[in-house]
């Protein structure tokens, strides 16, 4: 990166909405009198999205006055700030609830600089650590972590105490230089625990926070105002472990769908199978998420540098969308585009992370549809027919503009509800364009895409069920599972996989959240019986803390169903269930049945249907933890850390035991060759995953 004058400086802090401080080319040492008194920052410290000379610094300093303060950061080469290299204030505001972002520029490229915060009585924060990128022609490996789905209402953050005592005890090439967070950093539903006495699954219910203006659907409760999703936040802010993290590394911090609505998309909301206007909330979700996740956002409704100037909206409802499904209401536009998320960053010679979004462009999905559910059936839970999901995300494109009137399944005809509308997007048209030009302009060896939600293919065989053993399976082959993800996105994923492949473009990788599982695969448009053509490798992060689908299939599946042994089966000498719903989507229902059968492992992989998922490597649809990626010139791995279950907060300053850890790599690969991945089990024994 050329090096920035501190005119240029001062116009990028402002874009993003961050007061400035430039580093002097010599260091001195403080001046200030600082007294660490952690309670008067109860949120913490962090810093996020460094380049190779600057760094967005943040922390939260309440004040009881209703006019704005100062505070003073100090960014210094070494722990006891004898050789500070910048130094500046920065006001902060009742009206940005006191929050505060500083972008420090004049830095030097892979560094590690600590910094602090000092109000003007000498009450200080705790000291936090960050690290800038290395320049971009820098040739040296890199490591990053990635994250998504923290639940504090359900479940403790012992994967940060983890994350943290191996990078202190790792050499320091082999540190992590950032942390991705790839979304669900909150959970904007929350149960307060009288309305669930129950718990949730095995787990007691966390009475963290209360809605001031909340709106309580069902048993839950959501947020409806600034003041109610501020308050979600500094909620979760409270954990030591999260805390502890966000000061030891930058963060990159994206979205998914909880920092604004559980069911939902652009500036709507969806409960009960109702879709009804939000643009109100979303722009607020926007202005909390702006107000406590440092990140280099641009925010186009104000120059100012200490506060957001949110838009004024109303919620309007939306009768006319373009042919990208984008509602062309006024309000939705103004809601949507308040807060710009997604980004690239430069990490060295090697890596290119370009960030999407997922949520706030994408159009109707298909699958959530009321008229979908006639592809569901109480004899197949989780199923439907791969062909119906294909059919309809397509809608008027399929068959090359030809689409059927009708989708069979059984003996019933479905109306094809989507045959006279565009076909489905996750990114839009606008971001979709701006991340090709990324991935063909970019000059690392690994384009990294952080998407928050999966692209993975999810499906299972159900064709291959033994006669006799249920009903006849309704669909033409192959069951899919509703994900809402981009792997449900068939057309529009085959589209960018077609330019990866058209443009030759090589070291093309995935980074995701959201599944609440981890994965490990090969990016394919399409699996057998159609054409099976990698372009590339992806990887699916287990959760910090929110629960997955084996805890659900666990407490939820009916025990007398025919089917309970494909999700949660038990074999003749387990003394509990299974996650046998690992088997199904590796290796099919003939290795499912035979497990519970015999219990031998053995014999139930070989029975393994080949054509089911020859883009799967690994998959855990029970993880929690986290993934670190380590990438060179020659191989990128994913590393997958898997807990036990973060029911209470581990004691212990490893933050618990580990149940397993794999690492699956990839050889930089050229030319007509084909991406691969090849694993290994480094401890613990993930057996139904592999």
């Amino acid at each position: 990166m050329a090096r920035i004058t501190r005119r240029d400086f001062a116009k990028l802090a402002t874009s993003i909405g961050a007061s400035a401080a430039f580093g002097a080319p010599i260091g001195k040492q403080s001046r200030i009198q600082w007294h660490e008194r952690p309670a008067v920052y109860p949120e913490g410290i962090a810093s996020a999205d460094p380049d190779s000379n600057s760094v967005l610094l943040w922390t939260r300093h309440p004040f009881t006055a209703d006019h704005d303060e100062t505070l003073t950061v100090e960014v210094s080469e070494d722990h006891g700030f004898q050789n500070v290299m910048a130094t500046a204030r920065a006001i902060v505001s009742k009206e940005s609830d006191w929050t505060c972002r500083v972008l420090v520029g004049g830095l030097k490229p892979a560094s590690v600089y600590w910094y602090r915060f000092t109000d003007r009585e000498g009450s200080g924060s705790r000291i936090g650590r960050t690290i800038t990128a290395p320049s971009a022609d820098d040739p040296r490996p890199v490591s990053f972590a990635f994250v998504s789905c923290q639940n504090a209402n359900h479940g403790a953050q012992n994967a940060y105490r983890r994350m943290i005592f191996e990078d202190e005890r790792a050499a320091e090439q082999d540190r992590l230089g950032f942390v991705l967070h790839l979304g669900d950093f909150i959970y904007e539903i929350v149960w307060y625990p009288e309305d669930r006495p129950q718990g949730m699954y095995d787990r007691k219910l966390r009475d963290i926070v209360r809605y001031e203006h909340g709106e309580k659907i069902n048993d839950f409760h959501i947020p409806t105002t600034l003041a109610d999703y501020r308050a979600v936040y500094r909620a979760y802010l409270q954990d030591p472990d999260l805390q502890d993290a966000r000061a030891r590394w930058p963060f990159v911090n994206m979205w998914d769908n909880h920092e604004f609505s559980w069911l939902g998309y652009q500036g709507l909301q969806i409960f009960n199978g109702v879709t009804r206007p939000a643009q109100t909330r979303k722009v607020a979700a926007n202005q909390a998420f702006f107000e406590y996740q440092p990140a280099r956002m641009s925010k186009p409704s104000g120059l100012s540098m200490d506060r957001f100037k949110p838009p004024r909206v109303v919620d309007a409802a939306i009768s006319h969308f373009d042919q990208n499904g984008l509602g062309q209401e006024p309000n939705n536009l103004a809601a949507i585009n308040s807060l710009k998320g997604y980004r690239k960053l430069r990490w060295g010679r090697h890596v290119d992370l370009i960030i999407t979004d997922q949520h706030s462009y994408r159009s109707e999905d298909p699958s959530g549809r009321p008229e979908a559910k006639a592809f569901s059936s109480k004899d197949f839970p989780e199923f439907v027919p791969e062909e119906a999901m294909e059919i309809l995300d397509a809608g008027l494109a399929h068959d090359q503009g030809h689409p059927p009137a009708s989708i069979r399944y059984g003996q019933v005809e479905v109306p094809n509800f989507r045959k006279d509308q565009p076909v489905q997007t996750v990114l839009g048209a606008e971001q979709k364009a701006w991340f090709l030009e990324q991935l063909r302009t970019s000059t690392a060896t690994w384009k990294i895409w952080g998407n928050t939600a999966g692209t993975l293919d999810m499906r299972a065989d159900p064709q291959n069920l033994p006669e006799g053993l249920t009903e006849s399976w309704p669909g033409a082959g192959y069951a899919t599972f509703v994900m809402g993800d981009p792997s449900g996105a068939y057309m529009e994923r085959a589209e960018i996989y077609d330019f990866v492949l058209e443009h030759g473009i090589t070291g093309f990788a995935t980074v995701a959240g959201d599944r609440h599982s981890f994965w490990a695969g090969l990016a394919a448009k399409s699996l057998p019986p159609k054409q099976f053509q990698p372009v590339g490798i992806a990887f699916i992060t287990g959760s910090i803390s929110a629960p997955g689908l084996v805890e659900a299939f666990e407490h939820n599946f009916p025990k007398e169903h025919p089917l309970r042994s494909l999700f949660v089966g038990q074999g003749p000498a387990d003394s509990g269930p299974q996650p046998t719903v690992n088997m199904l989507l590796r290796h099919g229902v003939r290795s499912c049945l035979e497990y519970a059968k015999t219990g031998d492992m053995a014999r139930a992989r070989a029975l393994s249907n080949p054509d089911l998922s020859p883009h799967l490597k690994f998959v855990d649809m029970g993880g929690h933890g986290y993934s670190v990626v380590r990438a060179t010139g020659d191989w990128m791995e994913t590393e997958f850390v898997c807990i036990p279950r973060p029911v209470e907060r581990s004691r212990r300053v490893d933050g618990g035991p580990i149940l397993y850890r794999v690492k699956y790599r990839a050889k930089l690969w050229c030319g007509p060759e084909q991406p691969a991945l090849d694993g290994q089990v480094i401890e613990g024994d993930p057996r139904f995953s592999i």
